[in-house]
């Protein structure tokens, strides 16, 4: 299994590491949602077990689809770095800020793509751990600054990443660990393109370009040879639209993360407001960043269960981001035998998301407006088109990225969406908390 020349390669005893495996890490994984369920405010108590905020939660976390099919079926570890993340969120609520900045530098160093996350690590610790005192009116105390604590959490980084990183640095193999944790060669978008700002922005120059061929203002002789929809892991180019470079998609997730983090730090809310911070780095990341997996979604759509049993308005967010990106994973189970599981695991999760939070508040309005509820339902139609009508079409070869394609630009639209309006809900949120302390 380990001979890297020995393709295809495949044995009972291999898959059943796998599987077990997989299972076994999960329960680092079952330990953090128990200490996450911990830090839940239960003001919000339900004379029924199945109605209380830390049951929903549980079962929120313990049994989230995506995780589900994207660690048991797909194959992969999500499910213990998932828990690191988890509980050193955690860690921080219950105010144990050194083990929480060590869990996470832990975190970092299994996967980098929880840098996605480390601007509010980095903002909330500084903010919250190493200024130890705010003024009445809830700015900072500049005299208050503690450099052993600084110090502290530096060290904690420090032996973490040379832990990691040391035996590498020893053999001269930084270079090689680097040039394979940042792929730019990849291209802009995956093979699927993760349902996010990018996938519109490919959507809109495919169109521009057929109508700019239908109309003759586009040369075909001068159209890419790397079409975006070929399927393949590659660099192409635009044909309407100006191409986009890494440099253009790390400044447009910066400037994405930038208020958050200016939140985060000029009218801090605790940890709840880290939680929120962190979310929108998730999505933001997710939003704008090069070469993003759709199943980076994950990283925003665990952190925002915490948020959604807390308030209606976040249950909401919660449920449109989670169902729309939850749907966007279905591509990855793609084979005859996998349909029905995907179709009854989503149906099963997304029913009892939607009907426990709105027993949760049910005294407040209605978790949905209108448009909201039309596009959610929009998904249905969506799936029938995808995998029931379209196979049995004539284009099915000559346009077989169609069903991809509108996948991923339909569930973008519910994303950029639910990014949108958590930003607005956390910068409406931090004004009004400015005027209460004021």
């Amino acid at each position: 299994m380990l001979n890297v020349h020995n393709l295809n390669y495949s044995s009972s005893r291999t898959l059943l590491f796998q599987r077990f495996s997989v299972i076994f890490m999960d329960v680092l994984f079952v330990y953090a949602v128990r200490e996450c369920c911990k830090c839940i405010d239960g003001k919000k108590v339900g004379k029924e077990l199945t109605e209380k905020p830390k049951f929903i939660l549980s079962v929120l976390l313990l049994w989230n689809f995506g995780l589900l099919i994207v660690d048991h079926i797909h194959f992969q570890y999500n499910g213990f770095l998932f828990g690191l993340m988890l509980l050193s969120i955690a860690r921080l609520f219950q105010k144990r800020h050194m083990e929480g900045a060590f869990l996470f530098a832990v975190l970092l160093h299994f996967k980098h793509i929880y840098l996605y996350v480390a601007p509010a690590y980095g903002v909330y610790l500084l903010r919250s751990y190493c200024f130890t005192a705010n003024k009445p009116d809830g700015s900072i105390r500049w005299k208050s600054f503690s450099f052993v604590r600084v110090i502290s959490l530096g060290l904690v980084v420090f032996l973490v990443s040379a832990l990691s990183l040391g035996p590498f640095l020893a053999l001269n193999q930084l270079p090689q660990v680097f040039s394979r944790l940042f792929p730019f060669k990849r291209g802009l978008c995956h093979a699927y393109w993760a349902p996010n700002f990018w996938a519109l922005y490919n959507a809109l120059d495919k169109v521009l370009s057929v109508i700019g061929l239908k109309l003759k203002f586009l040369d075909p002789n001068n159209i890419p040879k790397a079409s975006m929809t070929s399927g393949l892991v590659q660099q192409f180019q635009h044909t309407v639209l100006p191409s986009v470079t890494p440099l253009a998609t790390l400044i447009c997730t910066l400037i994405a993360i930038l208020p958050s983090i200016f939140c985060l730090w000029f009218k801090p809310q605790g940890p709840r407001g880290f939680l929120r911070c962190l979310t929108l780095c998730a999505l933001s990341s997710f939003m704008f960043g090069w070469h993003v997996h759709e199943k980076a979604i994950l990283l925003a759509i665990l952190p925002m269960s915490l948020l959604s049993v807390g308030k209606a308005g976040d249950a909401s967010i919660f449920l449109i981001l989670t169902t729309t990106g939850h749907y966007s994973l279905f591509p990855l189970l793609f084979t005859a035998p996998e349909l029905p599981i995907k179709i009854l695991l989503m149906l099963l999760f997304t029913i009892y998301s939607i009907s426990s939070l709105k027993t949760l508040f049910r005294k407040e309005k209605p978790l949905f407006n209108w448009m909201e509820t039309f596009y959610l339902l929009g998904l249905g139609p969506l799936e029938v088109c995808c995998e029931f009508v379209f196979p049995f079409t004539s284009w099915k070869v000559k346009y077989p990225f169609i069903p991809l394609l509108l996948t991923s630009v339909y569930c973008a639209v519910g994303i950029t969406y639910a990014w949108f309006k958590l930003y607005v809900s956390v910068l409406i949120d931090s004004a009004i908390g400015k005027t209460k302390k004021q």
